[in-house]
């Protein structure tokens, strides 16, 4: 909300991490959390991944990541790197062979699972090469593919094993003198992965990665991603996040944007706060907001909008918001400005009105940071 002031009840004190570089996106320390998705193309469809990160990329994602399973991929992650407008991190299960490849065709981050990659020669080779090619590394423990003696130790995967997989992970890269990795410990238990990340933010200073695995499709996923990193988040951990969905990798930006803003750890384009509607209503809310949210993808200045169908609550929104249209009667409604009442509009017209209205303060806005740099 961008003319209130902060109040203190609603900062997050995050915990310090060390910054690490991924391609040109900082993650760690005080540095903005950074989102993440996921393409789910064939890699080697140079035409079609390349179209799936610009989509991402529109949408606000910083880091996308891409399977890279076989030589085709790596061969064509080459032309993808040069082509994406985000850094771009290699996603790497089984073949260590995979991950060289991936550094010497220019992705920024290699992301290795220690319960697949192999014995520690091979780790050795892929630390070598993202040294060569200056990447970064994200060590990804899975709790669905830990190593074979951490379950003997431990008899089923869970926290005190999970985290054990990482600090290991850690000790063998520094032990190669590597230190610009992150690392995270995912779940699709939310509580294993909560319990997981709490543990491993007591035992390292390393950047987190965090993701709610495997969370399901868009309704269910989301659910558990806002619950499970939500509250993670509000704990002051996490320096970067994935939000796994079984559906559109822009979705997962979104979820991730929304679940970021909902807790004041990121801006980006126009928050509404909208009432369920009720028989109180003075308009069609329900319609009126999925419309306006179509016609505002396109904006990328912070803003806050309100969309409230009555006077209950209305004016008391608006007053915390850039922009409000507040319900009051069948035909018309009052709009308001930087939490003032400014002038009534009809409700036929008011959905062209509010965009223009959004459109205007987006310029404005973007005038005054612009001269400010």
């Amino acid at each position: 909300m961008t003319h209130n002031p902060i109040r203190p009840w609603r900062n997050i004190e995050r915990r310090t991490s060390r910054r690490i570089m991924v391609g040109n996106v900082p993650v760690g320390g005080d540095a903005p959390i950074s989102v993440q998705t996921m393409t789910n193309t064939i890699t080697s469809d140079v035409a079609a991944t390349v179209a799936q990160v610009q989509r991402s990329a529109d949408a606000g994602a910083d880091i996308v990541r891409i399977s890279t399973p076989d030589e085709a991929s790596t061969r064509a992650l080459r032309e993808i790197v040069r082509e994406s407008p985000v850094p771009i991190v290699a996603d790497i299960h089984f073949h260590y062979r995979r991950a060289i490849e991936a550094a010497e065709a220019g992705a920024a981050c290699l992301r290795i699972n220690p319960g697949n990659i192999g014995d520690a020669k091979r780790v050795r080779e892929v630390v070598q090469a993202a040294k060569d090619h200056g990447c970064s590394i994200r060590i990804g423990v899975n709790a669905g593919s830990l190593e074979k003696h951490l379950l003997e130790k431990y008899g089923e995967p869970c926290p005190d094993a999970m985290v054990e997989s990482g600090l290991d992970h850690i000790r063998l890269l520094q032990d190669n003198d590597f230190h610009e990795f992150k690392i995270s410990v995912k779940a699709s238990d939310v509580f294993l992965a909560a319990a997981a990340y709490q543990q491993l933010a007591e035992a390292t200073d390393a950047p987190i990665h965090l993701g709610i695995t495997e969370a399901g499709g868009l309704m269910t996923g989301t659910v558990k991603s806002a619950v499970g990193l939500g509250n993670l988040l509000w704990a002051g951990i996490g320096d970067t996040i994935r939000v796994s969905l079984s559906a559109d990798p822009v979705e997962e930006v979104k979820v991730g944007f929304e679940i970021l803003k909902s807790l004041g750890l990121r801006t980006r384009g126009v928050q509404i706060i909208s009432c369920p509607s009720c028989a109180r209503q003075g308009f069609d809310v329900i319609r009126t907001v999925e419309r306006l949210e179509k016609r505002l993808e396109h904006i990328k200045t912070p803003m806050s909008l309100s969309i409230i169908g009555c006077v209950v609550n209305g004016p008391g929104e608006a007053l915390m918001t850039d922009i409000g249209f507040t319900g009051g009667g069948a035909e018309s409604g009052m709009v308001y400005l930087a939490g003032k009442q400014s002038h009534k509009m009809t409700n036929e017209e008011m959905i062209d009105h509010i965009v223009e209205l959004v459109e205007k303060r987006a310029g404005e806005l973007d005038a005054v940071k612009a001269a400010a740099e």
